[in-house]
Parts: structure tokens; C-alpha cells; sequence
């Protein structure tokens, strides 16, 4: 295993790949992938987060089933309650009347005396002159409801346990989505998305998406399910009354709609200000020193008040505008609530209901309102779940490099690579269609030699060494390693032949051994020891007092800049690669480090290619070949002494950096050279 982990985890650097930041957003916004773009659609993205609990099925059908029995079970429950309002409510009138005589008796007598309105109530009671209150029959009735509203409770259990299996089981596999795609995807996506709008996706997005569905899928099953229950129990008792209550549905709507269509929107501004906050954020904190040392903390922390301002105003106006469906919704609950008691209590006075009944009616349409406020307010929440999920997906559908698979062609062109020669036959590039970077660039890299490659700021020179390791793909000609066209291997099988060194060091929290054997897993003891040893890292480590057990922490801070760049070295060098590239590898090592480390790669690189690329020439003027770039072209090469008397755009970069220094860093070199020990190397 090689250091392709370090290069493929983050950006590469390179002042090219940044000057073509801005074409490349271009492109990603002709993708759909511009950070912090609106939402496109509420029911695309809600559909396609419902088809990703799939995998769930027979739970979900577990849940809707048990949540079926719950809910009839649970509208059961005011029809029998009514019943219990009749029993004492008959009981009452009927011990007021004269015992002995009959039901039809008493109606006759009432009409006779002119109580029309009495008689009427009395044809719709199940009364029996002269007897009270039917307490047997009473306490059957009560006892029923409290063992349905039990059992009912047991079924509401149930199913939320198993509809947050199935939402926590998604979540589950969208987060092992997302780690995977990351994986797939391309560095460009990341040279041109912010770490910290990523982050947000990957993290603060997710994380609302489980919520979301946590508090609103078992109540929005429930709701559903308690509408048509209610509705059911409405109509077996008043037809009417039935159809009064229902015009709350249309108004419902038309409420949801407006304000729902709002809310979607700041819900959209809110978690994109969100994305930005964090953005901000992270970058602040990862160059904390540098805002210090410049003195920027009151520019950053204006910038981090105007994105938080803008957080602000979007969350307050996404709760705002949602918080205004729920009493909206009770008021017009509580209109057709008024009207159901009316004309109630009409029914009642006629005889066409009985109390019970009514009752039972009025606590069927409070049911039934009541949900249509929870699903009116769970929709506004489903908004912003489903506005981050558009995000997820974002990420989710984002052009992936080509996939690839070892077949016997490419595990038979790996295996005739050995001495690492590279050739470039008239390469092509661009980062963008618009603006050819690279044009027609061939040149050949011998085994064992140094190719050292220098030029201006936007030259090409990251860019070379990115398309050796397929990071980008040629436009045009080819790249062959061995006389293999690195098209034919998997990036894999490339990356496994060769070891990358970059800038920005990279270190995971453990030790330093195993910091060390990242490079190659099934490295011993003693190989990773000799590595160390080759590149100076030894000497360090020795004077720690846990050694090559001493723990690194998440930044790297306990050991030094240097230090760390002496650790990645030594990973790619334990790599045994076929390639090394070294991208300003010794930027962060000091002159007599740097020198020390020149000393063992001189030793190292015995049948081994190796590509260094340098602002810093003092690093490369013993390199076999120097390239120098402009434009993505090669306007010179050979070596150091040759393109010094050729006194062109080499000797001018030099002279820039050390006309007057270069007998102080012979001097330099040989007092390196006499006093390092000779490393026991890893052979070539």
C-alpha cells in the first residue's frame, strides 16, 4: 500500500489546481453541484428518501399492520364511551318517570300535555320508566375501554419500535453511502466544494434527516390511520355531521400549501446558511495561528457575524412561518367544532341522536382535527428534513470517476512493472474545455533518475504530477509507466507502484509506528525501523520518551512541522514504491534537515524514478533532470549546471533565490555529508 490514501483524502496542492477553482465551480454548477443551491423539488427527494427505506419492508408493513390494530382499537373507544353517557344519562330520566308503565306510555302522555320537544328526546333513549342506573352494565362498558386503551397502547409501542428499527437502519446505510462515494469520488469535487459544506452534509444533514423522520414518520402513519378510523366511526353515527366536519379538509389544504411552500424555502436558506456557518468555521479554526499572526481575528469574526446573521434570519424565519400553521389549524378546528355541538344538540332535542352519540361525535371530530394540526405542523418539519435530504443526494448523485476492476490484462501489465520508467507522449489537459492548460507535453523520465520540476506559480507543475497518479484523466496522448499506458491499470494497481509525498503533512491520531507502517501494512519491525533510519526520522523518535510508541494526537502537535514531514517521507519511502513524487515535500524542513534528507534519497532512489517539484532549487540541483515550466509546456530541461550556462529561464529562478549563497551551501553539503551516519537502506 502507498501514500495514494494521503493524496486522495484531500486536495492536492498546487497553485494550478487553485487558479482553476473558478472554471471548475462552473462546471459543478452545470452539474447541480453548486453549495448552498436552492431545492429543487419537495416530492422527488421525499419519494426517493422513502424508497431508501426499502431494505425495511417487512418491518415497515409490521408497523403500518400493528399500527392498524392500535388505531382501531384506540377509535373504538368514544362510540363506547358514548355508550357509558347513555347508560347514566337514561338512567337519570328514567328513575323520574312513573314506574309501571312503558316507553310508547310516556311519549303519548307527553305529546297529550303539549311537550312535543321532551317526546322526541325520549324516542331516542333507550329508557325504562322507574329504573335507575344500570351500574353492572355500566362498569362492563368502562371496564372494556380501559383493556382497549391498554392493549391499544401495547400496539402503539410496538410499532414505534419498529419504525425507528427501519429509520435508524437507513441512516445506517445512507452514512456507509456516503463514506463510500467519497471514495469514488473524484478530486476535483473537492478542490472546488469547501471542507466544511461537505462536513455539513455529510454530518449536520444526516443527523436532521434521522430526527425529522423519528418525529414525524410514527405520527404521520398514526394521523393518517386515526383520519380514516375517525372518519369511519363518524359516519356510523351522523352522515351529516359527518359532512360538516369534513370542510375542514379543503381550508386544512390551503392552509398546509401556503404556508408550507414558505417554510420550505427558509428551511432551505437555513441549513445552506448552515453549510456556510460551518465552512467558516472550520476554516478559522484550522488556520487559527495565521488569523493570530496576522491579525486578522476582528476580519473573522465580522465575516463569521454576517454568516451567522444570515443563519439567524433564515431559522428565525423558517420557524416563524411554521409555527403559524398549528393555530391556524385550531381555528379552523374550532369552527367546525362549534358546528358539530349546534346541530348536535339539535339531534339530541329532536330524538334523531342520542347523547351519547353526540357526544361521542364531538370527541370524534376533536380526533379528527387534531391530527390534520399534527400533520399540518409535521409537514413543516418534514420540509426541513427533506431539504437536507436534497443535499444528501446532491452528494449522493455526484459524478463518480470511472469505476474500475483488476481483470487478467491490467494484473498482467501491473506485474511488468519494475523499473519505473515514465514517458509522457503528447499530453493534452485542462481543468476546463475553455482553457487548455497543458498542449502538447512529452518527455521521458529514466529509471533512477531524479526529475526535479520547477516554474512559476500556474505552470503546470502539480498538474504533471497529478495526471501520473490519475488524479485527472488526460485530455489527449498518453502516460505509460514501463511501457504500460497507466490507462490500463486500475488507479489502484498505479498507486500501489508509487509513493507521494505532499506539502500538507497528514498524520492520523496513533502511534508513530503506526503512522509509519500506514505505508505498507504488513511491513515488520525491522522495516520499518530501517525506513526511519534511511530518513533521519530515527534520530527524533529515539529521543522521545515513549519512542515509536509515542501517540500522535488529532493535530500533530506534539512533535514538530518538520518532524511530520520526516514521517510521511518515511511512509512513502516503506512503500518500496516503482515512483516517488515528492510535491514541495521539504518546505517544512529546515536547511540542515532538508540537506540530511537529500543525503538518504540519494541512497534511496537507485532504480527508483523519482519526481520532486520545488520552489526551493537548493533541493534540486543534484537532480539527474530539471524541468522547467511555463504555460503547462517544458521551455527547458537537463541539468543543473547545464541550464545554468544556458542562462534562461532556469538561471534566472535560481539567481533570484541564491546569487550569493550558493559557496555557503557547498560548504553546507560537505559538513552534512561528513557528519550523518549512513543509514542502513532499504536497497533499490
Amino acid at each position: 500500500m502507498s501514500e495514494q490514501t494521503n493524496a486522495t483524502t484531500a486536495p492536492v496542492g498546487g497553485d494550478e489546481a487553485a487558479e482553476a477553482a473558478e472554471l471548475a465551480s462552473e462546471k459543478a454548477a452545470e452539474r447541480g453541484l453548486r453549495p448552498g443551491q436552492s431545492a429543487k423539488d419537495f416530492w422527488p427527494s421525499a419519494k426517493r428518501l422513502v424508497r431508501e427505506m426499502g431494505p425495511e419492508g417487512k418491518y415497515a408493513i409490521g408497523g403500518i399492520l400493528v399500527g392498524i390494530i392500535g388505531v382501531a382499537l384506540t377509535v373504538v373507544g368514544p362510540k363506547l364511551l358514548g355508550r357509558a353517557t347513555d347508560l347514566i344519562f337514561s338512567g337519570m330520566i328514567g328513575q323520574h318517570l312513573p314506574a309501571g308503565t312503558t316507553k310508547e306510555q310516556v311519549i303519548a302522555g307527553l305529546r297529550a300535555q303539549g311537550q312535543t320537544q321532551m317526546a322526541d328526546m325520549l324516542t331516542g333513549m333507550d329508557v325504562t320508566p322507574g329504573q335507575g342506573i344500570d351500574f353492572a352494565a355500566l362498569h362492563r362498558v368502562l371496564l372494556l375501554v380501559i383493556g382497549l386503551y391498554v392493549v391499544a397502547s401495547v400496539f402503539t409501542w410496538l410499532q414505534g419500535w419498529l419504525l425507528n428499527r427501519i429509520i435508524f437502519r437507513m441512516v445506517y446505510r445512507l452514512r456507509r453511502q456516503i463514506e463510500e462515494k467519497i471514495h469514488r469520488l473524484p478530486l476535483a469535487y473537492f478542490d472546488r466544494m469547501r471542507r466544511g459544506e461537505i462536513l455539513s452534509r455529510v454530518t449536520n444533514d444526516i443527523d436532521n434527516i434521522q430526527n425529522t423522520l423519528i418525529n414525524t414518520l410514527t405520527g404521520l402513519i398514526n394521523a393518517i390511520l386515526t383520519l380514516i378510523g375517525v372518519i369511519v366511526m363518524m359516519f356510523t353515527l351522523s352522515w351529516q355531521l359527518t359532512l360538516i366536519s369534513l370542510v375542514v379538509i379543503p381550508l386544512a389544504l390551503v392552509v398546509t400549501g401556503i404556508v408550507g411552500r414558505r417554510s420550505q424555502k427558509l428551511f432551505q436558506q437555513q441549513w445552506d446558511a448552515t453549510g456556510k456557518v460551518n465552512a467558516e468555521v472550520e476554516e478559522a479554526f484550522s488556520g487559527h495561528e495565521l488569523v493570530n499572526v496576522f491579525g486578522r481575528r476582528r476580519e473573522v469574526s465580522r465575516s463569521f457575524e454576517e454568516r451567522n446573521e444570515e443563519m439567524y434570519r433564515a431559522s428565525f424565519g423558517a420557524q416563524f412561518v411554521s409555527s403559524l400553521i398549528m393555530p391556524l389549524m385550531m381555528f379552523v378546528g374550532n369552527l367546525a367544532y362549534v358546528a358539530v355541538a349546534i346541530v348536535g344538540g339539535l339531534k339530541v332535542i329532536s330524538g334523531t341522536m342520542t347523547l351519547g352519540d353526540v357526544q361521542a361525535f364531538i370527541q370524534y371530530s376533536r380526533q379528527f382535527t387534531q391530527p390534520l394540526s399534527q400533520v399540518a405542523s409535521m409537514a413543516t418539519m418534514l420540509q426541513s428534513g427533506v431539504a437536507s435530504a436534497e443535499r444528501v443526494f446532491e452528494l449522493l448523485d455526484a459524478e463518480e470517476q470511472e469505476p474500475e476492476s483488476a481483470t487478467d490484462v491490467s494484473t498482467a501489465a501491473a506485474s511488468r512493472i519494475r523499473e519505473g520508467r515514465v514517458e509522457f507522449e503528447h499530453v493534452r489537459f485542462s481543468y476546463s474545455p475553455e482553457r487548455e492548460l497543458i498542449t502538447d507535453l512529452s518527455l521521458t523520465a529514466d529509471p533512477g533518475q531524479t526529475v526535479a520540476i520547477v516554474g512559476p506559480t500556474g505552470a503546470g507543475k502539480t498538474t504533471l504530477v497529478n495526471l501520473v497518479m490519475r488524479f485527472y484523466e488526460i485530455d489527449g496522448g498518453r502516460i505509460t509507466l514501463d511501457g504500460v499506458d497507466i490507462r490500463d491499470l486500475t488507479r489502484r494497481q498505479l498507486r500501489e507502484r508509487t509513493g507521494m509525498v505532499l506539502q500538507d503533512t497528514w498524520l492520523f491520531e496513533g502511534t508513530i509506528r503506526e503512522n509509519l507502517r500506514y505505508g505498507r501494512l504488513d511491513a515488520t519491525d525491522e522495516e520499518v525501523l530501517e525506513a526511519a533510519r534511511a530518513t533521519h526520522v530515527d534520530d527524533f523518535v529515539r529521543q522521545l520518551p515513549e519512542g515509536y510508541d509515542t501517540v500522535i494526537d488529532d493535530e500533530g502537535s506534539n512533535i514538530s512541522a518538520g518532524e511530520k514531514q520526516l514521517l510521511t517521507i518515511a511512509r512513502a519511502f516503506l512503500a518500496q514504491p516503482s515512483l516517488l513524487i515528492l510535491d514541495e515535500a521539504t518546505s517544512s524542513v529546515d536547511t540542515r534537515t532538508e540537506l540530511l534528507v537529500q543525503n538518504a534519497m540519494n541512497r534511496l532512489r537507485e532504480g527508483r524514478t523519482s519526481f520532486v517539484i520545488a520552489h526551493r532549487l537548493s533541493t534540486i540541483r543534484d537532480a539527474d533532470l530539471i524541468l522547467v515550466m511555463e504555460h503547462g509546456d517544458i521551455v527547458e530541461q537537463g541539468s543543473h549546471d547545464e541550464l545554468i550556462a544556458a542562462d534562461g529561464a532556469y538561471a534566472r529562478l535560481y539567481a533570484s533565490q541564491f546569487e550569493g549563497a550558493a559557496t555557503d551551501l557547498d560548504t553546507e553539503e560537505e559538513h552534512v555529508a561528513s557528519a550523518a551516519p549512513a543509514p542502513s537502506g532499504m536497497g533499490g
